[in-house]
């Protein structure tokens, strides 16, 4: 049994357990809080509750700062648009709206047809009529090729699992059956005359066959066109250029691609005849269509920082593989090249290239056929450029943010090198004052890269961001993600507006594991390399610290999800390297996280624990067992004060990870006096994806004004 311990529940139920695997005894004295509706469980998280409402109404700046989130997210927020047959399909949240919805312009507002609507856009669906009380997400929409229907992903409380729905555009009424148990799927339309059908991904409840299935609308018939190949890979699909089926197969998160095309005009579509395109090469690639009838493909296959190729869909049998491709852009050895967009231009076909050099994007245009730069694209400032898009006029659609200023869509014209903001205020039907931006003044941010010394040697860049004006030491929050290759890129966040308007500073460690210098830095830092992550972040906390940016009191570690993993671990390895830790919906429990949320799925990114050194090198920084350690070694040893963030509809992470970890470090601390070492701000009809807006202002005005307390910063 479970002895009774300071802040948890009382040991009537719970059961200590003790798993023996290779050879090593490994204690999980809480895993009775793997079941999230057990009495014993329930209790705990009531205490828990109790706990983090009564310290964080002693945090001052808690109220200051969701009134300042508030206000700066209280703008007009759209997507790029989608170009289907004359229409353009995109998304809006409207300020003081909880959520986006799926809006249609019957005519492109950004063209020159003198005939568009003097309306603005039309609403095709909107999530919070559908659930007034803002528990129903929109995940994904896809049009019809003819703009008149629009597939539908909707999912209620976080779990990120729904409904898949067709609609009518004109009326937003369904068409054919609803399909319950989808989870982000692509949605490829078949194209042409024929009865409305698409492409789609999901796992027959029967058979237990996951794969790609054509589905026809009106009566929801179904057939199997591709099972996956393998228990671990993700399975997408994509219609080109109105004629080639791609099929996709991703191998968990290790950045393997395979590649399947067919001809759709070549044999019925419930039976393409599937030719590989890439197949049992280790490289990520992204494939989209030219105007010109080539295949363009950003890959990382011989460029670990990615470069794109191209090739022609019809050869024979043979010429579509990876040594056949055509290099267009060649890789750049300082900077990931994040996204691309082929779009028509005077001169035939040209590509949008987009770049990330330390988290700030650079975009230029290149030549399709000679792949020589021809223009620099002028973006508005040191930002994120996203999402790029084409309409058949040869204009691009991408998405901007930095951090003072909220993502805006730019429409950048064919041969133009400075884009415009879309949609302009001067249009007919936009409403006064409603043009995306930041809310109040925009304060004069300072961007800062410092270098730190990782364990090993290697240099790590830690990006810092001050609008203080002021020199010296301040408060001063440390960001680090370091997982899955993803690179830290300098988007929009009310938040970090939000502290920085505050007096504070914020910082961004690009430890390995991430992508931030290409596929090279991200395999360093992964698998059995992951404590190399652990140790690049504790370098640049020390360093931030040496260089005179804070003290040690005054940082404040912060990250979510493999971030959570990565703050938690640097904190149980170095107990005095900072005074507090954010880590939201966290992965905690390295020795158990195959078997909850989405864990099976990532053991090309963590290793797997049958695998005696995948084992060891787990649970030499699982956050969880060193937290334990401390309890058992060293009791009473002061930790950082941490603040966990959990979602009972978390279906990735699976809030197993913070309920456990909370308990751990609470056990550690022995009940040290002042508060408890652990607090966990637990969540219910949510989880690790978009929510309503209110609930979003909630937890990031929480989880700061914790860091606030901690670090001394007063506000202004």
């Amino acid at each position: 049994m479970v002895r009774n311990r300071p802040g948890t529940a009382p040991a009537a139920d719970p059961v200590s357990v003790v798993d023996t695997l290779h050879g090593h005894p490994v204690p999980d004295p809480y895993r009775w809080l793997e079941t999230s509706d057990s009495p014993a469980t329930l209790r705990w998280l009531a205490e828990r509750g109790r706990d983090f409402e009564r310290e964080a109404a002693t945090w001052p700046l808690r109220d200051q700062l969701a009134e300042r989130i508030r206000a700066l997210v209280a703008t007009d927020l759209w997507s790029p648009p989608v170009h289907r047959s004359g229409a353009l399909f995109c998304t809006v949240r409207r300020a003081g709206s909880e959520h986006p919805s799926l809006v249609v312009w019957p005519r492109d507002p950004g063209g020159t047809d003198t005939t568009a609507p003097a309306r603005g856009p039309l609403t095709v669906h909107d999530p919070c009529t559908d659930d007034p009380t803002g528990r129903t997400t929109l995940d994904s929409w896809e049009p019809s090729p003819d703009g008149r229907l629009v597939a539908l992903q909707t999912s209620s409380g976080g779990v990120e699992r729904g409904g898949l729905r067709v609609v009518r555009t004109d009326t937003g009424a369904r068409v054919g059956p609803t399909v319950s148990g989808v989870r982000y799927s692509h949605v490829a339309w078949l194209p042409g005359e024929r009865p409305a059908s698409f492409y789609y991904v999901r796992r027959d409840g029967v058979r237990g066959v996951r794969g790609v299935w054509l589905r026809r609308v009106v009566d929801g018939a179904e057939t199997l066109v591709h099972p996956c190949t393998g228990p671990g890979t993700v399975p997408g699909v994509r219609v080109l250029d109105d004629r080639w089926l791609l099929v996709t197969e991703s191998h968990g998160t290790g950045h393997r691609t395979d590649l399947w095309l067919a001809d759709l005009t070549a044999r019925p579509p419930e039976q393409p005849d599937f030719r590989p395109l890439q197949v049992d090469h280790e490289a990520e690639t992204e494939v989209r269509a030219g105007p010109d009838g080539l295949l363009y493909l950003r890959t990382t296959l011989d460029a670990p920082r990615r470069r794109v190729c191209a090739v022609e869909p019809g050869a024979p049998d043979g010429r579509l593989s990876p040594e056949h491709w055509r290099e267009v852009v060649p890789e750049d050895p300082g900077a990931t090249l994040d996204a691309f967009c082929p779009h028509r231009s005077a001169g035939g076909t040209a590509l949008l290239v987009v770049r990330t050099r330390l988290g700030i994007s650079e975009a230029a245009v290149h030549d399709a056929a000679t792949g020589a730069r021809s223009h620099t694209v002028e973006l508005p400032g040191e930002g994120m450029a996203s999402g790029p898009v084409a309409v058949p006029d040869g204009t691009v659609f991408l998405g901007y943010a930095d951090v003072a200023t909220q993502q805006r869509v730019l429409r950048l014209a064919p041969g133009h090198r400075t884009p415009a903001s879309w949609p302009s205020s001067e249009r007919p039907g936009e409403r006064a004052g409603a043009r995306p931006g930041t809310a109040g003044a925009v304060p004069s941010v300072v961007r800062t890269v410092e270098w730190c010394r990782s364990l090993d040697g290697t240099r790590v860049p830690v990006t810092v961001f001050d609008a203080s004006g002021g020199s010296g030491s301040g408060p001063t929050l440390l960001h680090a993600y370091g997982g899955f290759g993803r690179p830290r890129q300098f988007g929009f966040s009310a938040t970090v507006l939000a502290w920085l308007l505050s007096g504070g500073r914020y910082a961004v460690a690009h430890v390995r594991g991430g992508g931030d210098a290409g596929r090279r830095w991200h395999l360093e830092g992964s698998g059995r390399h992951k404590t190399r992550a652990v140790r690049d972040l504790i370098a640049a906390a020390d360093t931030l610290v040496s260089s005179g940016w804070c003290t040690r009191a005054e940082l404040c570690l912060s990250g979510g999800s493999a971030g959570g993993l990565l703050v938690l671990a640097a904190a149980t390895s170095r107990p005095d390297l900072c005074s507090a830790v954010i880590a939201s919906a966290p992965l905690a429990d390295m020795v158990r996280f195959e078997r909850l949320g989405l864990g099976r799925m990532w053991t090309r990114e963590f290793g797997t624990v049958s695998d005696p050194d995948d084992f060891a090198a787990l649970v030499s920084y699982s956050p969880y067992h060193r937290a334990l350690d401390t309890a058992l070694r060293t009791p009473g040893l002061r930790h950082p004060s941490v603040l966990l963030t959990g979602f009972d509809g978390d279906t990735r992470t699976d809030a197993a990870h913070p309920r456990k970890m909370c308990a751990a470090l609470l056990e550690a601390a022995g009940g040290r006096g002042d508060g408890p070492a652990a607090l966990l701000r637990y969540e219910r009809d949510v989880g690790h994806g978009p929510r309503a807006v209110s609930r979003a202002v909630g937890l990031a005005a929480d989880a700061h004004a914790f860091a606030a307390h901690r670090t001394g910063l007063t506000g202004r």
